[in-house]
């Protein structure tokens, strides 16, 4: 598990391709320090794991589903990327519930300076994500935790302060780019819970029909 709290910027070194399989070489310092091999590092937002590195780099697999559905296939040597460690048990909990699960890309409609922060409204490719979104909500854009600002029915904004601009990957950012996105795990969660179960007739009254306000009555919730 993520928090969305960028640790460095990362830069490509080599990146190997065959077909839509791709192994990425970066390089890094501070999320080096305590690397082991199988540790998880999110890059621009995408878990993946640590399958060799040295004092400078570090390396990690991209399979095709990944390549797919991020924008990791459109990196090239040179580019910088956004990178976090996994949260340790005793770290702080900066952030918000970030898995590294990209949901969709989005591209950047525009970015528009306002007072001391920059707006960015972006627009899914996939365009069901919109209906885990609310204002105030939280959003993950290239593994940064971001707060919803604004939400319509195709794109939603985010407020950049100075700080979370200068130290992540969101300043090379311009119309027209695209970047990964991840939405918020929980409202994954309320929405399997709301769904009526396939299995009727069995178990519980929440597995008969999801969670109904019989349900909730039942269980003294009400």
């Amino acid at each position: 598990m993520f928090t969305g709290i960028i640790e460095e910027i990362g830069v490509m070194r080599r990146i190997h391709k065959q077909g839509q399989a791709m192994v990425l070489t970066i390089g890094a310092s501070l999320i080096l320090e305590d690397v082991k091999l199988g540790d998880s590092i999110a890059v621009n937002g995408v878990c993946l794991t640590v399958i060799a590195f040295d004092k400078h780099t570090f390396a990690v697999d991209v399979m095709p589903e990944t390549y797919r559905k991020t924008n990791l296939n459109g990196l090239q040597t040179g580019a910088r990327v956004n990178l976090e460690r996994a949260m340790p048990a005793s770290g702080r909990f900066g952030g918000h519930i970030v898995q590294g699960h990209v949901d969709s890309t989005a591209t950047i409609r525009t970015r528009t300076p306002e007072e001391n922060a920059v707006v960015y409204r972006l627009q899914p490719a996939s365009p069901d994500v919109m209906r885990y979104m609310i204002p105030g909500g939280s959003i993950t854009i290239d593994g940064i935790s971001l707060t919803l600002v604004d939400v319509t029915e195709q794109t939603f904004a985010v407020s950049i302060i100075p700080h979370t601009l200068a130290q992540t990957v969101l300043q090379d950012k311009h119309p027209g780019d695209t970047v990964n996105m991840e939405c918020d795990v929980l409202g994954k969660y309320i929405e399997k819970l709301l769904q009526p179960s396939a299995a009727k007739g069995t178990g519980s009254a929440a597995s008969r029909g999801g969670l109904t306000k019989n349900f909730l009555a039942e269980n003294g919730f009400f």
